[in-house]
C-alpha cells in the first residue's frame, strides 16, 4: 500500500513538473522583457532566486524530519530528513554556482566574502556534514541522531542567510523586502512565479523519489534480517546480523513481537517464508 502511494505521488509530481517546465522556460526567455542594465545576463535571476528559495524550503523540511525523528524515532521521519538533506545539498550547490555566474558581470568578480555568500557557504557545509555523519557513523541510529542535530543547526542558519545583507550591509542586491515596491515588470513577475512553482514541484518530486528508495531499501534490509534469523533456527545458531538467539530459539511471544516490529511476519502456510504484514507493510 505504501509503495503504491509513493508511485502514484511520484507520477503526479513528474507529470506536473514536465508540463510546467516548458511554460516556465518560454516565459523566461520569450515572455519576460530584457533588463535594461544587465541585459540577457539577468535571465539567470529566474533560476537563482527560485533555487535559493527551494534550498531554504529543503532545510525547513529537513528540520521537520529531524524533529520528528528525535521525538518519535520513526523511520519515515528519518527518510524525510535524508531525502531533504540530499536534495537540499544539490539545490544549495546550484545556488553557489549560479550566484557567481551572475556576480561576475554585475560585480566584476566571481566571488567575494560578503555576508550572504559566506553564510550560504556555511549552510552548504552543514548540509554536507549531515550526509557525511550518516555515511561514516558507526551505527545507523547514531548517524541519524547526529544528522538530526546538524539539521537543527542548519535551520538556524537560514534566517541568518536571509537577513545577512540587512545586518552586515553586503554587496548582494535586495530585490524584495519590507517597504519596497515591486521592482519587476509584469512579464518578469509571472516568469519568476511560474519558475518558482516548477522548482518547488521538482524538489517535491526528488524528495518523494528518494523517500521511496529509502523505504524500499529498509524493507529489503528487514526482510533479509528476518530470513537470516529463520535460517539460524535449524541449529539454534547465533544470528550473524544481531548476534542474538534465533527467533524460534526464543519464546513464541518474544519472536512474534520482533517480527511485528520489523513489519514482517512468517507465513503460516509455508514455514520459514517471510512476507510483509497485510496492513501497514513496511511502515516505519
Amino acid at each position: 500500500m505504501m509503495r503504491r502511494g509513493y508511485d502514484i505521488l511520484i507520477a503526479l509530481l513528474f507529470a506536473a513538473t514536465a508540463a510546467l517546465m516548458p511554460v516556465a522556460l518560454y516565459l523566461i526567455f520569450v515572455g519576460a522583457p530584457e533588463e535594461k542594465v544587465m541585459g540577457a545576463v539577468q535571465k539567470i535571476f529566474y533560476f537563482h532566486v527560485p533555487i535559493a528559495a527551494v534550498t531554504f524550503l529543503s532545510v525547513f523540511v529537513l528540520l521537520a524530519g529531524a524533529a520528528g525523528y528525535l521525538w518519535t524515532r520513526r523511520a519515515v521521519w528519518d527518510h524525510l530528513s535524508i531525502a531533504s538533506a540530499e536534495v537540499g545539498l544539490v539545490f544549495c550547490t546550484l545556488v553557489l554556482i549560479t550566484g557567481p555566474i551572475w556576480a561576475k558581470p554585475a560585480w566584476g568578480v566571481w566571488w567575494t566574502w560578503e555576508a550572504k555568500l559566506t553564510t550560504t557557504l556555511i549552510l552548504w557545509l552543514l548540509l554536507a556534514g549531515i550526509l557525511l555523519s550518516r555515511a561514516y557513523a558507526s551505527a545507523p541510529e547514531q548517524g541519524a541522531r547526529v544528522a538530526s542535530v546538524l539539521g537543527v543547526v542548519a535551520a538556524l542558519d537560514v534566517p541568518i542567510v536571509y537577513k545577512a545583507v540587512d545586518w552586515w550591509r553586503g554587496q548582494h542586491p535586495i530585490v524584495f523586502g519590507a517597504g519596497k515596491a515591486n521592482p519587476l515588470a509584469p512579464g518578469m513577475l509571472s516568469a519568476l512565479l511560474v519558475s518558482m512553482l516548477v522548482f518547488v514541484l521538482l524538489y517535491a518530486l526528488l524528495v518523494v523519489t528518494r523517500m521511496r528508495v529509502a523505504w524500499s531499501r529498509r524493507a529489503l534490509t528487514l526482510e533479509r534480517h528476518v530470513e537470516r534469523h529463520l535460517e539460524a533456527t535449524a541449529t539454534h545458531a547465533v544470528c550473524p546480523d544481531c548476534m542474538e538467539r534465533p527467533l524460534r530459539a526464543r519464546p513464541a511471544a518474544e519472536a512474534d513481537a520482533e517480527l511485528a516490529g520489523a513489519g514482517l511476519v512468517v507465513s503460516p502456510i509455508k514455514s520459514g517464508r517471510v512476507r510483509p504484514r497485510r496492513r501497514g507493510a513496511g511502515a516505519p
